[in-house]
């Protein structure tokens, strides 16, 4: 779509705009969210369309959800069980429809005033306008920390660029939305995805608001298996990286077997040394553990694939046919 038509789209109202939200255990904020992001949408386009997704959620999300689908335009995706956010994420943009999609939170982290600068930018020829947090002083000093070395690895090992503190707060073009529903993986890390797929990105600097109500899902445990989910997607370092310890022990043991054979045929067997023999026993074993437990979660995520299980299970879709 050249510039001169997102221009014209935008001048006369007619984009169609998706927003693709995930929920779970939201039932304290959609029902001040959906108003509030239904009369921002209202300012910006006359079509448009409201993707929810609940992923298991154990409260009246889904009920409050329902109730506001007959007043506001909203589509509701129920799913079985948990199967976490990115795969929330897969399914609203798998299920959307618009010109553009534009995935945002139901917290009110991601503030709503953007969504005109989104578009705006979309317009001048984006195909891509993600949101970047300015700073991550709500968090745990852990967390920020994490965090960095998180991407700091990302960008040593992979051949793809993630920015920063970027997240989910974004708006992608419909060639974008296709790139992205072409993937077949089951196990995905969106965040590396949007990254892989290319395309002319703008990053859009914001501040991340309080949530208005409940608390966040995300603790260390689950952003930990992120982050790990993230590195055997995008890269293969770290099974090279133990190749190369492992030829590097080698090296060493042969060298320092050579020593131990010539030191005996000049000088005869030397009986003390057992303390030595158990810490490098020791250390092979927790080289051979470690290396093992690596290899462990690339096949994992083979054993994942070639199931080839659905990414996931739709109880019930809600207004999908209106």
């Amino acid at each position: 779509m050249s510039i001169n038509h997102r221009l014209q789209l935008i001048q006369n109202k007619a984009v169609f705009i998706s927003c693709v939200v995930p929920l779970y255990n939201e039932a304290a904020n959609v029902e001040s969210f959906f108003p509030e992001l239904t009369a921002v949408l209202q300012k910006l386009t006359d079509k448009y369309e409201i993707i929810a997704i609940d992923d298991g959620s154990k409260d009246k999300t889904i009920e409050k959800t329902l109730a506001l689908a007959e007043r506001y335009p909203i589509k509701l995706i129920a799913f079985s069980r948990n199967f976490g956010k990115e795969t929330a994420l897969t399914a609203g943009l798998e299920n959307c429809s618009g010109d553009v999609a534009i995935i945002i939170d139901a917290d009110f982290q991601h503030p709503l005033t953007l969504l005109p600068e989104f578009l705006k930018n979309w317009a001048e020829g984006y195909d891509m306008v993600y949101g970047v947090r300015n700073n991550r002083n709500n968090e745990s000093a852990i967390k920020r920390n994490f965090a960095n070395l998180f991407y700091w690895l990302m960008a040593k090992i992979t051949k793809i660029t993630i920015p920063n503190n970027a997240g989910d707060f974004r708006l992608l073009d419909r060639k974008v939305i296709d790139a992205m529903n072409s993937f077949k993986e089951s196990t995905r890390f969106m965040k590396g995805l949007y990254a892989w797929v290319g395309f002319k990105s703008l990053a859009v600097p914001f501040d991340v608001q309080e949530r208005t109500a409940g608390k966040s899902s995300w603790g260390l445990g689950r952003l930990t298996e992120l982050a790990i989910t993230g590195i055997t997607s995008f890269s293969d370092i770290p099974l090279r990286v133990w190749g190369f310890i492992g030829f590097i022990v080698s090296l060493i043991s042969l060298i320092y077997a050579i020593y131990i054979v010539t030191v005996t045929l000049l000088f005869g067997a030397d009986l003390p040394g057992f303390p030595s023999i158990i810490v490098a026993v020791m250390f092979l074993g927790g080289v051979q553990l470690l290396s093992i437990g690596i290899m462990g979660e690339y096949i994992a995520r083979i054993f994942t694939e070639v199931k080839q299980r659905p990414k996931y299970i739709i109880e019930k879709k809600y207004g999908f046919d209106q």
